[in-house]
């Protein structure tokens, strides 16, 4: 399989073979300027890499989906708008092509391969520029919407980031965004994410608080047994955000649910989505 997980500043493409391992990858900056260009710098990204005995291609992708009909219906930070991206991308490629969430991605690829081997109800967080999710349920992943970063934890909070005009998000408290937004209210108007988590600030915990209010709640609608935490804020600050969001758990989740609920570290690091992409395409084919 050729695989594409593409973000809001980089496209990471590969050659991803049925164990889900990444043999040869490029990247390229994502392109902004029109949904044309994206469409087309997609397809010029996977015709670059080697073609023999690839038999579909699958990417990730920062949007809701219309699995039905295979569109991208929208993306906060990209120029992807009510598209028909698999009808658009079979059209530059002549391949069978398959389309996800770029975090359900990343949680598939956690479920069957890493930190989420051996649960069969999971749910992924990533908590990076914004907050991304995924969710597994009876062992199989949940393709819907899933977006999990836009779920509300404080009626008529923070608002939230790019084109969401939503307010008191998930995204709005628990990304390394929000989280540097809180760095300089407490450190001063140059402190980054990194700095809250070098000095382990106790700003974090009320960080964790909020992230923890999230899992409770998701673990109430889907019976989740194992939360995987991932994304580059949450894997640097994973330790200080963990123990503040058990406690919440403890409280919003109904028993014995947060008595029970193992909270892991994501274990595939930035190629989760890569993978996830390319296991979400073998199992279309």
């Amino acid at each position: 399989m050729i695989a594409v997980d593409l973000g809001g500043t980089k496209i990471l493409a590969g050659v991803v073979d049925e164990d889900g391992a990444v043999h040869e990858t490029v990247e390229r900056p994502t392109v902004t300027t029109s949904q044309a260009a994206l469409l087309d710098e997609l397809a010029d990204v996977v015709s670059s890499l080697p073609h023999e005995g690839v038999g579909a291609v699958g990417f990730g992708i920062p949007s809701r989906i219309d699995h039905e009909h295979g569109l991208a219906l929208g993306a906060v930070n990209i120029p992807i708008r009510d598209v028909p991206f698999v009808d658009e991308m079979q059209k530059r490629l002549e391949l069978p092509v398959e389309i996800e969430n770029d975090a359900s991605c990343a949680a598939y690829a956690e479920f069957r391969l890493g930190a989420g081997r051996g649960a069969n109800d999971l749910i992924a967080l990533t908590l990076g520029t914004g907050v991304g999710g995924g969710v597994v349920s009876g062992g199989r992943l949940f393709r819907a919407y899933t977006e999990l970063g836009h779920i509300v934890i404080v009626e008529d909070g923070e608002p939230c980031q790019g084109a969401c005009s939503g307010r008191g998000h998930v995204e709005s408290y628990c990304s390394g965004t929000a989280a540097g937004k809180v760095a300089r209210r407490v450190l001063g108007p140059d402190a980054t994410a990194r700095d809250l988590v070098e000095q382990r600030h106790p700003a974090l915990l009320e960080i964790g608080h909020h992230l923890g209010v999230a899992i409770g709640s998701l673990v109430n609608v889907f019976g989740a047994t194992r939360v995987v935490i991932g994304g580059g804020f949450g894997i640097a600050a994973f330790d200080q955000l963990v123990p503040a969001a058990r406690s919440a758990v403890l409280r919003e989740a109904l028993a014995p649910s947060g008595q029970t609920l193992e909270i892991e570290r994501a274990e595939l690091g930035a190629e989760a989505g890569l993978i996830g992409a390319a296991l979400v395409a073998l199992e279309a084919v």
